[in-house]
């Protein structure tokens, strides 16, 4: 909490007044075309318009103290809970005060918070719930409070300055859901082998057989010697090196749902994340435009996953296109043994994405590579919108055509041996956490 003591508080005329002065100018050229004689009457009303404007903002009364509660901390496309309460000199029925906050656009649209105030327990309380639309530190700067007086001709503001910077941090609302539990309970598979039959790749033991075990398991050499029917175990791998890799390239920064496709993307790699350190995995990130940005050292449990959070923080929105090339042989030479990497990734030109499907072929040389893209909905809404003019034809064409051009592209890119995922961003986290687990349970990491 911050409270203000010292007020330096204006006084203006309120719309009211200011259109009770242009009528009183009407009448005044009136009298002087019809009764120049009474020309005094003009300035005379003039006067008393002046004099009630000032008693009304005397009325209005002062203001006492003016407090702005800004959270610290918050998350890209989660509401951000800011609270004003002000306590001023005259409580009556007649002033309501209105409150407004100058902040960073990346806090809120247009860098203007408009919050509207509530009489309760002897103060003037309000809460505004803004939604940060990017990552990073923005700042609430300075805030208005005015009210006015009885006869509603003039009103008071207060300007003071706030100071308060916000951490927007990447939203890991899905990885507080219910949902996720059942991610983490497969993500359990890696320490309780014996209990889930017939998952996993790595030999750990021979068991007798159980009605419900694999068939493909049975290991008939065993069985012949023993003379009843044994089947091999098997363990799924652990400590496995995931890598997510960002492009933070311009195609990567366009909205999507309302946020830019890096933060939806930043989103379900966290959720991910949470769940291969649970599964005892290591796991790190990598950022990258012109040039690589963020490269963070591997997390190995989850007491460390905060790392994790102020990594993806740090990746910044660029206006450029990524390079790929550069990109992609920075992180090859830095990973020392075979990974997973996961790349979030688009494109928008044929020659960018030959470079990005070209790069991205020599990864699967020694590591496993899953690319996740975004299906671009406005695509498929222009492709199939009703066509009534010869703009609309026009746009289907494109449309259907930049699909086309999206489809080989992902169709390369399996053929180069990448494991690909295209779904919506409303369901793209839940897709590679699905991935994510097929591949642990297939044993094609290490």
């Amino acid at each position: 909490m911050r409270w203000f003591a010292l007020f330096r508080i204006g006084l203006a005329p309120s719309p009211r007044a200011i259109q009770a002065l242009v009528v009183m100018a009407l009448v005044a050229l009136l009298i002087g075309a019809f009764a120049p004689g009474a020309w005094t009457v003009a300035p005379a009303a003039g006067t008393a318009l002046l004099l009630l404007v000032l008693v009304d903002g005397w009325l209005a009364g002062g203001l006492v103290a003016f407090d702005v509660t800004v959270p610290r901390d918050g998350e890209v496309g989660e509401p951000l809970p800011i609270r004003i309460e002000a306590r001023l000199t005259r409580t009556a029925g007649w002033t309501r005060p209105s409150a407004a906050l100058a902040a960073s656009p990346r806090l809120a649209d247009g860098g203007r918070i408009d919050i509207a105030l509530d009489w309760a327990e002897g103060m003037w309380r309000g809460t505004s719930e803004p939604a940060p639309m990017r990552r990073g530190t923005g700042q609430i700067e300075r805030g208005w409070l005015r009210w006015q007086g009885p006869l509603g001709l003039a009103h008071r503001q207060a300007v003071r300055d706030v100071g308060a910077d916000v951490r927007v941090w990447p939203n890991l609302a899905p990885a507080r859901g219910k949902a996720l539990q059942i991610f983490l309970r497969q993500a359990d598979f890696g320490r309780i082998a014996r209990a889930i039959r017939g998952a996993g790749s790595e030999f750990e033991a021979m068991a007798e057989y159980q009605s419900g075990m694999d068939r493909r398991r049975i290991d008939w050499k065993s069985s012949a010697r023993h003379a009843s029917l044994t089947a091999r175990e098997y363990e799924i791998e652990r400590n496995n090196q995931i890598v997510f890799a960002f492009d933070c390239g311009q195609a990567m920064c366009e909205p999507i749902g309302g946020l830019a496709r890096i933060d939806r993307a930043v989103t379900a790699a966290l959720t991910t994340a949470w769940v291969a350190l649970k599964a005892e995995d290591r796991v790190a990130l990598f950022g990258f435009a012109a040039k690589p940005l963020v490269m963070s050292p591997f997390i190995t449990a989850p007491h460390q996953f905060r790392r994790l959070q102020e990594a993806a923080a740090a990746l910044d929105y660029s206006a450029v296109d990524a390079n790929f090339t550069l990109a992609m042989a920075t992180l090859a030479t830095r990973l020392q043994r075979r990974s997973l990497i996961v790349i979030f990734a688009d494109f928008t030109d044929p020659t960018g994405a030959e470079l990005m499907i070209e790069n991205c072929a020599r990864l699967v040389q020694r590591h496993r590579v899953l690319f996740v893209v975004m299906r671009d909905e406005d695509l498929d809404d222009l492709a199939g919108a009703a066509v009534a003019t010869p703009g609309d034809v026009a746009r289907a064409v494109v449309a259907q055509s930049l699909i086309r051009q999206r489809a080989v592209v992902l169709t390369r890119l399996r053929q180069a041996g990448i494991r690909v995922i295209e779904a919506p961003w409303q369901s793209i986290g839940t897709h590679l956490l699905e991935t994510y687990l097929a591949i642990k349970r297939e044993g094609s990491i290490g």
